[in-house]
């Protein structure tokens, strides 16, 4: 008589695996709640920047930087990073490039932003390479024009405080110049910008930062820039992985860089483009506030 025998699963293995898929489980949901985290709590980055041309009237100026939205929206009707800018009470908003992304452009969603903005503070923009690559600039450039913003491409503005002045500036994304000449052109445009300016403070917005030995070139006080996403992903001890024209473990991707007599503030940004993620690297608007040497 042959005997069948039907293997029954034993019940210490069951509950192994039933434990394994459970941390499993936890791990996948905490990856995913970090991530989320990591790119959608924005931090205030606060910084002092002292210098003798800071005129008295600007003692405690507040500058508050954004950049690098990307059309990106953070809480309803953008409520919580219109929150965030509240909460600062910045003299000026200087807004340094890619408010849109040009391979999903949402340009409702960045003035949602601007409109809000203008409300608390005057706003100052310059392009970024998206905007400049973009089809779409023209509809974002009047809806900016429209919203009282001032589009300072190639163009300068005295701040007014009282009796004293400094002297705002802004270059428009390089993003169309010929490779050969863009170096000559950039600083071309930095000196007839800044013409009459030598005595002044003079601040300049430009979107990207791995330019710093031209505008330290063209002795400019302070410079506000964006385009490195921080280097996307950024590790202990090593900063930034990767940044747009200035490739892996880039050297300038956030914080304050000094060239010569140039301080040039780099912000992380606050959206994504081409990689959709952030690691170590939460998005970032940056307050500046302006000292004298006493």
């Amino acid at each position: 008589m042959v005997m069948g025998f039907i293997k029954v699963k034993n019940g210490d293995e069951f509950i192994s695996r039933k434990k394994k898929f459970i941390i499993f489980s936890f791990i996948l949901l905490s990856a995913a709640l970090f991530c989320y985290w990591q790119n959608n709590d924005v931090v205030i980055t606060k910084y002092e920047v002292t210098d003798s041309k800071v005129p008295e009237g600007f003692e405690g100026f507040r500058i508050l930087q954004v950049s690098d939205l990307h059309n990106k929206r953070f809480g309803k009707n953008q409520a919580d990073l219109i929150h965030l800018v509240k909460k600062v009470r910045p003299d000026i908003i200087l807004i340094t490039g890619d408010l849109i992304d040009r391979s999903r452009t949402d340009i409702f969603t960045a003035m949602d932003f601007v409109r809000q903005a203008v409300v608390i503070a005057p706003v100052y923009y310059v392009t970024g390479n998206h905007e400049k690559s973009s089809r779409e600039y023209p509809e974002l450039e009047k809806q900016l024009l429209e919203s009282d913003v001032v589009i300072m491409d190639n163009y300068s503005e005295l701040l007014q405080k009282g009796e004293d002045s400094i002297a705002l500036l802004g270059l428009e994304d390089p993003y169309f110049l010929p490779e050969a000449s863009r170096n000559e052109v950039i600083c071309d445009t930095l000196k007839d910008i800044s013409a009459g300016e030598e005595d002044r403070f003079k601040i300049l917005l430009s979107h990207r930062p791995e330019l710093i030995d031209l505008y330290a070139g063209e002795n400019i006080d302070l410079v506000f820039s964006g385009h490195a996403h921080g280097g996307q992903f950024r590790l202990p001890f090593i900063g930034g992985v990767f940044a747009p024209d200035q490739g892996f473990f880039p050297k300038y991707t956030s914080g304050i860089n000094v060239s010569n007599n140039t301080s040039m503030v780099i912000s992380r940004g606050l959206g994504n483009s081409v990689i959709p993620i952030r690691i170590f690297n939460r998005p970032e608007l940056v307050l500046v506030t302006l000292k004298r040497v006493l």
